[in-house]
């Protein structure tokens, strides 16, 4: 089985802002992938308390501590589409 490095629509160059495949002409979501994806030139890379789905949230590791710029090993992407 192999394993895809951010292989979804969310990742893929032929995203539009509104969610469309720029290739198919559809409205997409970030559980889409195609034999078409395109990754885009570059993912931000940074993690952090701030951009974690977790922060601030029930499902929070350390909500006594949690803090922008701080990361621990339950760090969860925030998904942004764009």
């Amino acid at each position: 089985m192999a394993i895809r490095l951010g292989n979804s629509c969310s990742n893929c160059d032929n995203l539009t802002a509104s969610s469309e495949c720029k290739l198919h002409g559809v409205h997409v979501t970030a559980g889409y992938t195609c034999d078409s994806f395109e990754m885009k030139a570059a993912l931000k890379n940074d993690p952090n308390c701030a951009n974690c789905a977790r922060f601030h949230g029930p499902t929070c590791a350390n909500p006594q501590k949690a803090a922008p710029e701080m990361l621990c090993s339950q760090w969860a992407p925030n998904n942004n589409m764009a």
